[in-house]
């Protein structure tokens, strides 16, 4: 390379190390809108470059940037979302400064820009540029670095006892304020919004990366988690914890709390007490101190009757006085230790803070449809349940702020069905969305399509083996990647269809025409593997929402969606229904009875004598998934027969199919998990389908929602002869095995999944069962119903085998024989 050359290549690799240190200043909040008065427009074509823009905006101090790459639009502000009402827009991205946010201070807080404006005394700060009621010495002219605007409490002179302001008092010249210390090198209560980098327990280990599975298989995946900011391999608090904690890298050691000091300033308090429950009850600090059975609680100070972690010196933020009913970990609503020896813990009955509290419905056997999980035109009538965008992100509690701000509450859309974090259109968007639970991406559209009339599931041949869904997908073949055919395929990267009309009905523009809308970002020249042509829809930049196009309608809308249906599969189908379930997700003991033929990969095994005795799953057309318990009455296959198709558990129904057992295949290492071949293939039928199988050696993640079904014992609960169901979430065996739990009895190759209060789990009668956990528009099977501490007993939930450290021997069995 000559000297010229090799100097041009020097000075762009600066120039683009320059822009990404731009970059990193900022916060990225995809789907965002700042709504500013002070702002100022220019036209970029990239973030990098209108990042450079607001680092050097004369007109105001620029807190934040705007930047839509399809418009080109770049956005400096004056404001940020602590100043400014932040709304979601498609394609538009928000970067907001990282020390204009940070409400916490380094050190001395000399670099503190927060808005805090009063002292710890409670006084209000006088504005900087100000000489009433104080003359001041310093003043923004005197220090024009020095972040003096307004009335925010700042640190121009590097005191030394921190941020500081002149006060609107005659009487005070000036007071100090109170601002915390960021949690870098300290925490601050238990360390729950700890974002430090310390990676060493406090007995030395090195911390497993959390991305990892080795050496230690775990459920908390920063992709199912990112409000929890799992990166790296840093210690952190994602599960109620006393303090930060990790996965070890010694394989003997799977877990264990780090040493991080408290910081010596006191935080600011989350949420204001309150006397009543509202959400899971973590803001209450009322009196209330007995339990739903009428038992008296035991002071949190106090380790008699029961030793415990949770303690006010453990937990210093979430008043923990006297015995009073508190919430400091996060559970479902507000409990405590009893002073009964024979109950650990239990929750209280604390007053809602509605005006009519919402009263639990006692579940019956009663058949009530069961909303489709696709939605009509725009999808304004939408009520089902799903809770999953277009990429996999879970979706945000309406009633939430955490970790997006919003407007979007029930009491302000009481049509709009703003039930939990479930999908809907409250606004007349295009179709059903949600906040999610990705602090990086405020909204996207949810996972659904559009409602086809009926579903036919067509029959298929017989296959011997199957790829899980959980693996990646493969490369679609040329002959359906929905190049040249009008669906899609993923995201629609390879549609090259000829629609060319957008979901609000624009016309589209021609990709290399200029008008009406201008633009140079997306071209035939800017993109030529990306399809170009004419004015066809297609998706250049990978948006997750699918194909669009540039409108031919003038106006502030410069580009729109295209409706582009999803390619059907070629591939064998597992998982998916005809009968959409009922989805009952909540108070199988104290379940529901299931929609008729909704779980169509349940079976029932039977005696000889047709009796029903254990469940299992069908997991191809001739083998069947059970317990190994489920077998123990004889080693003899002709002892046992298998009835599929049936929602009675006296199985007189004409979708009923019946096969004999012809081998037995017990799992390794004494395992509870057998296979059970059939005497013949079954057909496949809108009643009888196969579930999926998850990857080799996957991990539910932590709170994962997953459903069981069966015809097990009920316990008075009603729906007795019905297939139930009941939904309920995944415990990550970290705190499964916590000592008020089951205490260290459950493996790595088994699971735990159940409410902590009781009242809903698997029963006698229900082994062998399926315990599936929706993956984007299937169900998989992730556990084999396998045992339990009693039916529905508080603190002691189900135990499954985990299916997908078994997976191996699944399909070597099933190909061998």
């Amino acid at each position: 390379m000559g000297p010229r050359k090799r100097a041009t290549f020097l000075l762009l690799l600066f120039l683009h190390s320059v822009t990404c240190a731009l970059i990193d200043d900022y916060v990225k909040t995809e789907g965002a809108w700042l709504f500013s008065l002070n702002k100022y427009f220019y036209t970029t074509t990239s973030d990098e470059e209108c990042a450079g823009k607001c680092d050097g905006e004369t007109r105001f101090i620029c807190r934040s940037f705007l930047y839509s790459s399809k418009d080109q639009q770049c956005v400096t502000s004056a404001d940020n979302q602590r100043t400014a009402t932040v709304y979601r827009r498609t394609d538009a991205v928000l970067h907001e400064k990282k020390v204009y946010l940070a409400e916490c201070k380094r050190g001395n807080g000399v670099e503190y820009r927060g808005t805090q404006s009063k002292t710890a005394k409670g006084v209000t700060c006088q504005q900087w540029s100000s000489t009433k009621p104080h003359m001041p010495n310093i003043t923004p002219e005197k220090f024009p670095n020095a972040g003096l605007e307004s009335n925010f409490c700042r640190n121009p002179d590097s005191d030394a006892k921190g941020p500081w302001c002149y006060t609107t008092d005659p009487t005070l010249r000036f007071d100090y304020c109170n601002i915390q210390d960021c949690e870098e090198d300290c925490m601050h209560c238990s360390g729950e919004n700890y974002k430090g980098s310390v990676s060493k327990t406090e007995s030395g280990y090195e911390c497993q990366n959390w991305d990892s599975q080795t050496p230690h298989s775990h459920g908390y995946k920063p992709e199912i988690l990112p409000e929890k900011d799992l990166k790296k391999n840093y210690c952190r608090n994602p599960d109620g914890e006393p303090r930060p904690w990790c996965f070890t890298t010694n394989p003997n050691k799977r877990w264990e709390h780090c040493s991080i000091p408290r910081c010596a300033t006191k935080p600011h308090p989350e949420t204001p007490g309150l006397q009543c429950l509202t959400g899971n009850g973590q803001s209450y600090v009322g009196s209330i101190a007995v339990t739903v059975s009428g038992k008296a609680c035991q002071a949190w100070s106090a380790q008699s009757p029961h030793v415990h972690s949770r303690t006010p010196e453990n937990y210093p933020c979430k008043s923990l006085d006297k015995n009073y009913c508190r919430n400091p970990d996060g559970e479902t609503r507000p409990w405590c230790y009893t002073t009964d020896p024979a109950t650990r813990w239990e929750y209280c009955k604390i007053p809602s803070c509605e005006e009519s509290p919402p009263t639990e419905v006692a579940m019956i056997p009663q058949f009530i449809p069961a909303s489709p999980e696709c939605y009509d035109g725009t999808g304004a009538s939408y009520r089902g349940m799903v809770a999953t965008t277009v990429s996999g992100k879970k979706c945000q509690d309406w009633m939430s702020d955490t970790p997006h701000s919003h407007l979007k509450k029930p009491n302000s859309f009481p049509n709009a069905g703003l039930e939990k974090n479930y999908c809907r259109n409250p606004d007349g968007d295009s179709s059903p969305w949600c906040y999610t639970m990705d602090p990086s991406v405020r909204w996207e559209y949810c996972n659904l399509q559009k409602c086809q009339g009926t579903v036919v599931i067509e029959q298929r041949p017989i296959k011997t083996t199957r790829t899980p869904s959980n693996k990646p997908a493969s490369t679609p073949s040329p002959a359906n990647d929905g190049s040249g055919q009008d669906c899609k395929v993923g995201k629609g990267e390879t549609y090259r269809g000829r629609i060319s009309t957008t979901t609000g009905r624009h016309t589209c523009q021609a990709w290399s025409s200029q008008y009406p809308q201008v633009h140079s970002s997306f071209t035939p020249q800017s993109h030529p593997e990306a399809g170009l042509e004419g004015n066809y829809c297609r998706n250049p930049d990978g948006d997750i929402n699918g194909p669009w196009c540039y409108i031919t309608t003038p106006g502030d809308k410069k580009w729109d969606y295209c409706d582009i249906p999803k390619c059907a599969s070629t591939e064998e189908k597992c998982g998916i229904q005809k009968n959409a379930p009922r989805g009952c997700f909540g108070r199988v003991v104290g379940g529901c009875v299931s929609n008729p033929h909704s779980w169509p990969w349940q079976i029932s095994l039977r005696t000889s004598f047709n009796l029903h005795f254990c469940g299992g799953t069908l997991v191809s057309d001739q083998w069947v998934l059970t317990a190994t318990h489920c077998l123990e009455r004889s080693s003899n296959p002709a002892a046992y027969r298998v009835t599929l198709g049936i929602h009675r558990e006296n199985g007189n129904e004409p979708s009923k199919q019946v096969r004999d057992v012809i081998q037995i295949h017990k799992g390794p290492l004494r395992a509870d998990i057998a296979l059970l071949k059939l005497s013949s293939p079954v057909v496949y039928t809108d009643e009888v389908q196969p579930i999926c199988l998850p990857s080799n050696r996957y991990m539910v993640p932590d709170k994962a929602k997953c459903y069981v079904t069966g015809w097990g014992e009920t316990q008075g609960t009603g729906g007795e002869g019905f297939l139930k169901e009941a939904g309920f979430p995944v415990i990550e065996n970290k705190v499964c095995n916590r000592p008020e739990y089951l205490n260290g009895k459950v493996s790595s190759k088994e699971l735990c999944a159940g409410h902590i209060h009781g009242g809903t789990d698997s029963c006698q009668g229900d082994s062998g069962g399926p315990l599936v956990c929706h993956d984007g528009e299937k169900y998989v099977l992730q556990g084999v119903t396998s045992w339990g501490l009693g039916c529905a007993q508080p603190m002691k939930p189900g135990v499954y085998v985990r299916v997908s450290m078994f997976i191996d021997w699944i399909e070597e069995t099933m190909k061998n024989n």
